[in-house]
């Protein structure tokens, strides 16, 4: 009795130890590879680091950048530092060789979050908030370039920053500084924007040296530090960033 007990708890061990060493062929469970920072290198160049890392890349949209070199990748998902599986697609953006003529889209009335969800949807940026009287807060009663009223449907260059000037209330005027230490720069300038502010005066660190060490730099201070406090529309909100590793690992634990 004792030995067919003993039989039985070892064939049940051995099914277990099979399955989880199947499981983990198939899934390569518990083994991860850190994504490469794909930054600056060609599309061609991307998709060789990735191959020799056990990875695959995939160009998913060009974008104008001015500054930048063309044909060079700028933004990727997931992140370079992630941690991911073998076989993972990295999707990349690229800035493209020449710059393209895009038709303006129609913004007027919409709302400021709109408005930018339909910018960035056409390859365009959100600039400036202009706040002007009006029944309506946050609405947008025009869409402005370097100054000229900008109509729908006439053509712009793609990647231009598009500065909206929008109604705000006499009643409804005030928002608040939401905490942006430890944010990336792309999702620091969304959160003021999303709140109705505007981006101040930018400070990179040395370690920033191209367009894409800006888009990974990090906030780490804020010139209206006392998050949460009212403030009226269209407030600007300098930054400081870094693109230093290890403060950047400090801050996002912070």
């Amino acid at each position: 009795m004792v030995k067919n007990i003993i039989a039985y708890v070892l064939v049940v061990l051995l099914i277990v130890s099979g399955a989880s060493l199947a499981l983990n062929l198939v899934t390569n469970h518990n083994k991860v590879i850190v994504v490469p920072d794909f930054s600056n290198l060609t599309a061609t160049e991307a998709a060789h680091v990735a191959s020799r890392a056990g990875l695959r890349t995939e160009v998913h949209d060009s974008l104008f950048q001015r500054g930048l070199k063309p044909g060079v990748v700028f933004e990727q998902s997931p992140a370079a530092g992630s941690n991911v599986k073998k076989g993972r697609k990295i999707q990349l953006r690229t800035n493209t060789k020449v710059a393209k003529k895009i038709p303006m889209p129609s913004l007027v009335g919409f709302s400021v979050r709109q408005a930018r969800a339909e910018l960035v949807r056409n390859g365009l940026m959100l600039g400036k908030l202009v706040y002007v009287r009006d029944i309506a807060t946050n609405n947008v009663l025009k869409q402005m370039c370097r100054g000229r009223e900008v109509p729908s449907g006439s053509m712009v260059t793609s990647g231009s920053t598009i500065d909206l000037v929008v109604g705000l209330s006499s009643t409804d005027n005030m928002t608040f500084v939401p905490d942006l230490v430890g944010k990336d720069y792309r999702r620091a300038v969304d959160m003021l924007h999303d709140n109705s502010l505007n981006v101040g005066n930018l400070r990179f660190d040395k370690r920033a040296r191209t367009y894409a060490d800006t888009l990974k730099a990090v906030v780490y201070s804020q010139s209206i530090a006392s998050a949460g406090d009212p403030q009226s529309m269209g407030t600007a909100v300098s930054l400081s960033l870094t693109s230093d590793p290890d403060k950047i690992e400090k801050l996002r634990r912070r």
